[in-house]
């Protein structure tokens, strides 16, 4: 299992960044985009570079002891930088340029400290999981210690804290991502913060190694785990919501593509079912058999106009919603359309002089109205078993 988890993360982070990597050649030069590409591959690369497997083969490789540390040092601290300026663009506003700009100078200049403290240091003993605290007293290679925990530090407290604001000013998915960014930021401080106890405590002559070693990569982890997802919500969120609205929408249409389903089979009006089971397109494919219907009900002058006028007024007495009255009147005339046109028999000596009951079927957003009125009204339930009659008396 030793570096399974860091495989997996990396490999999850990877599968993100090439489904943004065709949005990321079209638009080259989208800042947005380049700092999101940026986040998750130096994301990535804390995973893949800190796992011991790794830093074993790195380090074997290179024929440089401990080198493995300073190349994961070095793509933590990218990270935290990414993380910021991504943030940065991502708000927008004035100056925008100028302080990822900054953000990015800054962390650049801390990359080369690490590269030139590390080759000033002595650090013979390869140490692949405790190497910072092991080496927390050693000239040059402590203070090259102390400043990627710093680093790391600052650049995720900043990002925590400018997701924080920002999320106070929105609403919806968007705030949703910002929230759980900020917590994700917050929980990646147990990672400096555990490292730093750990070094201080070493100078001070204990041994608590054990933050460095096993508190500081689950929260690196999590961390960015909560970070990338809620870069996503946001960006995933509004396509849930209209997946979850077409499905829902789908299912509600239910009672009323039944109702008419005599018809759609015996008058062959229902299309192929779509191949590709999406709720966007079961949902079209079944909007389409409703209508295809309906006006096969209407140009056949299968509609009855007094039935419709009387079955509105019948759901108004019990009722002030217009248009719930209307969509019950419009389920009773469908129930009995269907009844008729399967008996054969015609209705509507009083529809218009082309034999239609009004001048277009219902608009798609009526027919989830309608299609409950279907599954729940007393009156239409009395029309489909007694006929237009019973309405009349009532």
């Amino acid at each position: 299992m030793s570096g399974l988890i860091n495989f997996i993360s990396c490999g999850v982070l990877w599968l993100g960044l090439a489904a943004k990597m065709p949005d990321l050649v079209r638009h080259r030069r989208d800042p947005f985009l380049c700092a999101l590409s940026g986040t998750l591959f130096f994301g990535s690369l804390c995973f893949l570079l800190g796992a011991p497997p790794m830093v074993g083969a790195i380090n074997r490789v290179s024929g440089i002891p401990n080198l493995a540390a300073p190349l994961t040092y070095a793509a933590i601290t990218a990270y935290g930088a990414a993380s910021m300026v991504l943030v940065v663009y991502w708000r927008g506003g004035p100056n925008v340029g100028r302080i990822a700009r900054c953000w990015m100078i800054g962390y650049a200049l801390v990359l080369v400290g690490i590269a030139t403290l590390f080759a000033l240091g002595d650090v013979p003993e390869e140490r692949r999981r405790d190497f910072d605290t092991y080496y927390s007293a050693t000239p040059w290679t402590a203070e090259m210690i102390v400043l990627y925990l710093l680093a790391h530090f600052i650049a995720v407290t900043a990002t925590a804290t400018a997701t924080l604001r920002w999320a106070r000013e929105v609403r919806g998915w968007l705030r949703a991502g910002l929230l759980t960014m900020a917590v994700g930021n917050a929980i990646g401080t147990g990672y400096s913060i555990s490292k730093l106890v750990a070094v201080v405590a070493h100078w001070c002559g204990h041994d608590w190694s054990a933050l460095a070693t096993q508190v500081s990569p689950g929260s690196a982890g999590l961390g960015a785990l909560l970070f990338v997802t809620g870069i996503l919500i946001p960006l995933a969120g509004p396509s849930l919501t209209a997946w979850l609205l077409s499905w829902r929408t789908y299912v509600r249409l239910g009672p009323l593509e039944g109702e008419l389903d005599d018809v759609l089979n015996r008058r062959n009006l229902r299309l192929p079912r779509p191949r590709l089971f999406s709720p966007s397109a079961l949902l079209m494919w079944r909007q389409t058999s409703i209508q295809n219907a309906l006006g096969h009900l209407d140009a056949n002058a299968f509609f009855d106009r007094d039935l419709y006028e009387q079955t509105h007024e019948a759901a108004l007495l019990g009722a002030d919603d217009g248009e719930q009255a209307r969509a019950t009147a419009w389920a009773a005339i469908i129930a009995a359309a269907v009844r008729d046109e399967r008996s054969g028999q015609r209705v509507s000596p009083s529809a218009g002089g082309d034999g239609r009951l009004l001048p277009e079927t219902p608009e798609p957003a009526a027919l989830v109205r309608i299609s409950e009125a279907l599954a729940t009204s007393d009156i239409v339930a009395n029309t489909r078993v007694h006929g237009p009659k019973d309405v009349r008396c009532s």
